[in-house]
């Protein structure tokens, strides 16, 4: 799949997310990589083919009043390419798994843990 294709398909998974997540998202990026960086594999203690995605940025329950105030980089959700395609056979497979990556990432921004999120995810597929 080429890089152009995978962009095109998280942007159409992104739009698709449901309302109730879709709305209350502000100021997040995505960001599509090949491989996550040496420095993201050495703070996240994972191997180059394991992460599939990071959140990084201030969760949203975390933002207090003084958020926004002055320029404010936006969050940003990474996407790693070559990892969440090594585990997928065909372009539906791919656009699930961008799906349940970006999902993940974002129950992140709105604050939840990792555990809160699977069983999230368990409840909601």
């Amino acid at each position: 799949m080429t890089s152009e294709r995978f962009e095109q398909i998280a942007q159409e998974v992104m739009e698709r997310l449901p309302a109730q997540f879709s709305e209350r998202i502000d100021n997040v990026r995505i960001v599509i990589e090949e491989y996550p960086s040496e420095e993201t594999l050495h703070q996240m203690h994972a191997s180059k083919t394991t992460l599939l995605g990071l959140y990084q940025g201030i969760p949203l329950p975390h933002r207090n009043t003084w958020y926004g105030t002055s320029p404010t980089m936006p969050d940003t959700i990474f996407l790693y390419r070559r990892n969440i395609e090594s585990l997928c056979r065909t372009e539906e497979d791919v656009v699930a798994k961008i799906y349940e990556v970006l999902l993940h990432e974002i129950g992140h921004y709105f604050g939840m843990t990792e555990t809160e999120i699977r069983h999230a995810m368990r409840n909601y597929q």
